[in-house]
């Protein structure tokens, strides 16, 4: 039986659903028009006023917003509201350039806590489950997204933050959680831990993983499925639109459902902006409908992926995402091939190997490339070189195959690879150094 959070909206007509839309989006551009003076400066320049918005079939009117514009109005110059109006900020990790600060009053936490509900609710999740959240609490928003949604469901709630893998098992053991929240790469790490503990799937509670703040291919859900006995759903979100509740999947596994009622999705040709039929494939889009502090307008992700209002059996009427298929801005180009590190790790776990590795890119002699480094398991341990001579020359095979182009295999002993308990560090570009 399917679980819902607030089923009248989740489950709402497509037509009743696109009315709202357009009610919310005449609104928040008026809103974003009076109080954002940077983006209707944006407006202005494309001649466009809020009487030109009359339905979201206007939308494409609207000018982008990147993350230039986020870092060129640092730190309250997309605020939409006066400051003393907000009630928390929340940061991205600024790997590049300055961070970003999204400001959000408590009216933006509630739908946000509402967001995240729906996706405790899809995953199974009822007031008689325990919670641990294992993101990361503070600036990154996985941790109070989750433990928001948390509180609405009415599960207890383990607010136990990343790292600390003993603790996180004993908890999981002792309380008898049922429903994990973290990344994909530490949920395996966990995984990894309860079987060197001695733990078979049948001894873990849970039933239930919500994974999501990076990505993660279908072979890696199978194999944290298996090891700890659980169903692995995916979240999708991004600071800059609130946190992870933006989009989330259901009991199919098949797409994760948009809050078409809080968020309007487009998909775009990343290099003519130009707006793409359902079913194509290209850079997903967001404008935010009804946020007051930090209100996004047509905000370029750079995710890859495509949308589908194909019906979903668990009722849900949202617009339903793929998973994406990598970054328009950080997918790797080796060689003039688009290589998206999603395609490399399916490769390594096809041939058996754990989701425990690294890809790096270098240049010499104005010649690109790629060395993947991959941890064997310790069943593959071994001191025949003979036999590693094998698995490594396997891969290359496997890998041209999948990419179009060779690149270097370097299998390393079980645990070379520093462990991440938040997102995993996959790529490490030399040639930008």
């Amino acid at each position: 039986m399917p679980n819902y959070y607030q089923q009248e909206i989740e489950c709402a007509p497509i037509e009743d659903l696109k009315k709202l839309q357009s009610e919310k989006l005449i609104e928040q551009v008026k809103h974003v028009w009076e109080n954002v003076p940077y983006y209707r400066q944006k407006m202005e320049e494309k001649n466009v006023t809020p009487d030109d918005i009359k339905s979201i079939d206007d939308l494409h009117k609207l000018p982008f917003l990147s993350k230039k514009d986020l870092r060129d109005a640092y730190p309250t110059g997309l605020l939409g509201v006066p400051m003393k109006d907000c009630v928390r900020i929340h940061s991205t990790s600024g790997t590049t350039g300055k961070r970003v600060i999204a400001f959000y009053t408590q009216h933006d936490i509630d739908l946000w806590d509402d967001c995240c509900a729906r996706a405790i609710c899809a995953a199974g999740g009822t007031n008689e489950d325990i919670c641990q959240i294992a993101y990361g609490f503070g600036l990154f928003t996985g941790g109070a997204g989750l433990n928001g949604g948390s509180h609405k469901v009415g599960c207890l709630t383990v607010p136990i933050s990343s790292g600390n893998t003993e603790r996180q098992i004993m908890f999981i053991n002792d309380l008898k959680a049922t429903i994990l929240c973290c990344t994909p790469s530490y949920a395996a790490y966990l995984a990894e831990s309860f079987k060197e503990a001695g733990y078979g799937p049948d001894d873990i509670p849970l039933k239930a993983g919500i994974f999501g703040a990076e990505a993660w291919s279908e072979e890696m859900r199978k194999d944290i499925e298996q090891a700890l006995g659980i169903k692995a759903f995916d979240i999708y979100g991004l600071t800059e639109l609130s946190g992870p509740g933006v989009a989330f999947e259901c009991s199919e596994q098949n797409g994760m459902h948009i809050n078409e009622d809080h968020f309007i999705a487009e998909i775009i040709d990343p290099e003519t902006e130009e707006v793409l039929p359902e079913g194509s494939v290209g850079e997903l889009v967001f404008t935010a409908i009804d946020k007051e502090a930090f209100p996004m307008l047509r905000y370029r992700t750079r995710d890859i992926c495509k949308l589908s209002r194909e019906k979903c059996s668990c009722g849900r009427t949202f617009v339903r995402m793929a998973k994406p298929m990598g970054r328009s801005d950080d997918m790797l180009i080796v060689r003039g091939v688009n290589v998206f590190p999603s395609q490399i790790e399916t490769v390594l776990l096809n041939n058996g190997y754990a989701a425990n590795y690294q890809i790096v890119v270098d240049r010499q002699n104005n010649t690109d490339s790629l060395d993947v480094q991959v941890e064997m398991t310790p069943e593959m341990f071994t001191d025949n070189v003979g036999e590693i001579e094998e698995r490594q020359k396997k891969l290359v095979e496997d890998m041209k195959s999948m990419l179009g182009i060779k690149v270097h295999i370097s299998l390393l002993a079980p645990k070379s690879i520093v462990r991440s308990e938040g997102k995993a560090v996959r790529v490490i570009d030399k040639r930008k150094i």
